[in-house]
């Protein structure tokens, strides 16, 4: 049954809405005869983004809370940003060539796909595949990718620039009700509709239209409603599901975007126009230690037992050398970036029932080596509301048995996150490090080596080969200032999902990262983010968890 019906009276604006397999067709991307009317019993509708597929998000361990925002944001580059520019989704795993010709291996949701290939099977199911992607940028690429896994959908929708009938779309969400309209005006004799969705806010809306779309039709119709009966609508939340890109291809595709977008409004005089730039932000320098050795050392500390779990955060991930960015005199005792140093546990502590930490000798005993602290000391735990800076007070340490005095290597790095700002020509490369200029002023006026002019470091708090300030009250850990285990950095990003202060977390496809999705960014263009606070802390509370930056630099 291939011809053409319409709702008498329907309307979109002064245009009939025509119901019928040749204008459904014309929503569709693929090149796929559609089922005939009278066949179609059930109607299953999968949404791609982190529902199906496993889709790159920015990653919020990379880049701080608002430059996220800014990414997200369609208006802001020239290009769309990061659901806009097809290049992010090409650069999925190590680029579309490679992980098509293995079907995009680990970047599915395999219990979606199983109920794809199961829609698929049945001869009564209409198969769709809907996606507020735009038509003209993603659908080559996500009709490579889905037949690379075997799926095939009787319609795949991608939001066009136009509908078939000239419809113009306010946000995704509009453009996708237009499309389930015209399914479910086209398929009359359907019995129930199946909508499969990750986020939270878009399952509570697709139930509100689907409910009020049958209130309609139980009390007649009228408008674009068509003439049927009204269909059993379920829409199921799944797990959101997500990767992250390498990030130095991430940061390189970023950068890309922020070169084209920089060219595309050179000689502009729109005052909205602003040239943007990608920065650094330097929460501290710290020996970073391997994941295996943090979970050995978290064993240290003889945590009561009892404790309720959410009051502890487990850290044993580093033992800091100095806040913020690294001065230069300091840099070169420690050997420079990437340097590697090992370290034994001689003692272990506890203070106030609150901090745990473990106290450290370097190997061999005669090497140099600098830290914040008045002895070298690596943070095990905290209890709510405790302080890394207070782990400094320990006085008495309890030595620790032979067979728990682990030697463990760690490296030199930096807690790093990257920002997009606009581009400042009379900042110079240390101010750059900073996103606060309020900061960067104190910062630059404060002395010491960050100071521009190189003064004796005021760092100097335990240091082998070098100078060692007795008086000073040692800190206990990198959440001094805006640093720390936090994540947190000086813009202020805050909301993740999972994040350490308990933010909103955006509506975090792919857990503690934020995603903004096309709905979202369509519906409130003036929308610049209330972000998490760094990369934060879904991983806070778990033993072993580290949420400081590896060092990308």
């Amino acid at each position: 049954m291939t011809s053409s019906s319409f709702a008498p009276g329907a309307q979109n604006g002064s245009a009939v809405t025509h119901y019928g397999v040749t204008s459904l067709s014309r929503w569709s991307c693929v090149a796929k005869p559609l089922p005939a009317i009278d066949k179609v019993k059930s109607i299953h509708v999968y949404d791609f983004d982190n529902t199906l597929f496993k889709t790159p998000l920015p990653n919020p361990a990379l880049w701080n809370g608002p430059s996220i925002g800014l990414l997200s944001h369609p208006d802001t580059l020239t290009n769309g940003g990061w659901w806009h520019d097809a290049r992010i989704l090409a650069a999925t795993g190590e680029g579309m060539d490679k992980e098509e010709a293995r079907a995009f291996e680990g970047w599915w949701n395999e219990k979606v796909v199983d109920l794809v290939r199961l829609s698929m099977k049945q001869k009564d199911v209409l198969c769709v595949l809907l996606t507020g992607r735009s038509e003209h940028a993603f659908a080559d690429h996500i009709r490579r990718i889905c037949k690379s896994k075997g799926l095939e959908f009787d319609m795949m929708g991608l939001k066009p620039a136009a509908g078939p009938q000239g419809q113009r779309f306010s946000s995704t969400m509009h453009f996708k009700q237009e499309f389930l309209e015209a399914i479910m005006g086209t398929y009359k004799s359907s019995e129930e509709i199946r909508i499969y969705e990750d986020r939270h806010r878009h399952v509570k809306r697709f139930r509100e239209f689907l409910a009020e779309y049958n209130l309609k039709l139980s009390s007649g119709g009228g408008g674009r409603i068509p003439n049927r009966p009204p269909i059993a609508a379920e829409v199921l939340h799944v797990i959101e599901m997500s990767h992250r890109l390498d990030p130095v291809v991430e940061t390189a595709k970023v950068q890309q975007m922020v070169n084209e977008h920089n060219e595309a409004i050179a000689g502009s005089s729109n005052p909205r126009h602003r040239r943007l730039a990608i920065k650094k932000t330097v929460f501290f320098t710290s020996y970073t230690l391997k994941h295996a050795d943090s979970q050995k050392l978290i064993k240290l500390a003889n945590i009561p037992e009892g404790l309720p779990e959410h009051e502890l955060k487990y850290h044993a991930n580093n033992i800091l050398i100095c806040p913020r960015p690294c001065p230069a005199s300091i840099l070169e005792k420690v050997g420079g970036m990437g340097s590697k140093m090992m370290w034994k546990v001689t003692g272990t502590a506890c203070l106030d029932n609150s901090i745990w930490a473990a106290c450290l000798s370097p190997v061999p005993d005669t090497a140099k080596f600098h830290t914040d602290n008045p002895c070298p000391l690596v943070v095990l735990a905290l209890r709510k509301g405790a302080r890394p800076i207070d782990a400094g007070r320990i006085q008495n340490w309890q030595p620790v048995p032979a067979d728990k005095a682990y030697v463990f290597e760690s490296t030199v790095h930096e807690k790093v996150l990257l920002r997009i700002e606009t581009e400042d020509l009379k900042e110079d490369e240390y101010e750059s490090l900073f996103a606060n200029k309020a900061s960067k002023r104190k910062h630059t006026q404060e002395g010491g080596d960050f100071a521009r002019v190189p003064k004796e470091p005021f760092y100097g708090r335990n240091e082998r080969g070098g100078h060692h300030h007795a008086g000073y009250q040692g800190r206990g850990g990198p959440q001094h200032g805006r640093g720390g285990y936090r994540g947190g950095g000086p813009g202020g990003a805050r909301g993740y999902r999972g994040g350490a202060r308990g933010g909103r977390g955006g509506r975090g496809r792919g857990g503690g990262g934020f995603y903004k999705s096309l709905d979202d960014v369509d519906r409130n263009p003036a929308y610049s983010g209330d972000y998490g606070h760094g990369q934060g802390g879904q991983n806070q509370g778990r033993p072993g968890a580290s949420s400081d930056l590896q060092g990308y630099y």
